[in-house]
């Protein structure tokens, strides 16, 4: 048996991160670690200011840690440079967040159109894989349109095109329902957990949602700056 099929695409080690507000420091991870493989949606959760988002940032290579590893496909990304640690994020992990953040001047498909560019691709090319994204979304009648032109569900799920368009490895995704109402919300988890399925990506997706969260294949909680994995039953 080949035990590369095996090996995590994302090791978290002893990540440890501490804010400090004048005399006081405030613990946000304490050796928080895990293990993530390929086609895994990974619910992560936990109260206000327990300190997801901030795992997050780590993990998508925007912030670093005090200490410890985050491995990505064999590889410690805390150790690199700035440079590379751009160059890898372009290429191999995606953002979704809570609000779309979708560049208001563009059309939809421009949108997710140029981070494709920015990493080489033609246009063309880039044009040809956008509009099956949009397609699969269901949204291919509304690539023309500018985000101003679209609803709050339309909008979030261009922002979904847009984070896989360079067919990244990992989907972090930070309450990407959580701007929106329940039906609304249970269509764009719906896609957003088609693609990652479809894609073999690796996805952590923190929610409020324990329903959505039940759903998804492992779920993380984030207690005392460390990661417990429980089980749908136990949230």
């Amino acid at each position: 048996m080949d035990d590369t099929v095996k090996a995590p695409i994302l090791q978290l080690q002893d990540l440890h991160l501490t804010y400090r507000q004048g005399p006081r420091e405030i613990h946000v991870l304490s050796g928080a670690s895990g293990d993530a493989h390929a086609g895994e949606a990974i619910a992560l959760l936990g109260p206000s200011g327990a300190g997801k988002s901030s795992l997050l940032h780590i993990v998508g290579l925007l912030d670093r840690p005090d200490r410890g590893a985050v491995i990505v496909e064999g590889t410690d990304c805390v150790t690199m440079s700035d440079r590379e640690r751009t160059r890898l994020r372009r290429a191999k992990l995606g953002f979704v967040y809570q609000f779309h953040h979708l560049l208001p001047e563009f059309s939809a498909l421009e949108n997710v159109v140029l981070p494709q560019m920015i990493l080489g691709l033609r246009r063309s090319e880039a044009e040809e894989r956008s509009r099956a994204l949009l397609k699969s979304l269901g949204l291919e009648e509304r690539a023309e349109h500018r985000p101003a032109q679209l609803s709050g569900g339309e909008q979030q799920r261009i922002a979904i095109a847009r984070a896989v368009a360079n067919g990244p490895k990992i989907l972090l995704a930070d309450e990407p329902t959580g701007n929106l109402d329940p039906q609304t919300a249970e269509r764009v988890f719906e896609q957003l957990i088609q693609l990652v399925h479809g894609a073999g990506l690796t996805a952590i997706i923190a929610t409020h949602n324990l329903k959505l969260a039940e759903r998804m294949n492992r779920i993380w909680r984030l207690e005392d700056g460390q990661l417990v994995e429980v089980a749908p039953a136990e949230v």
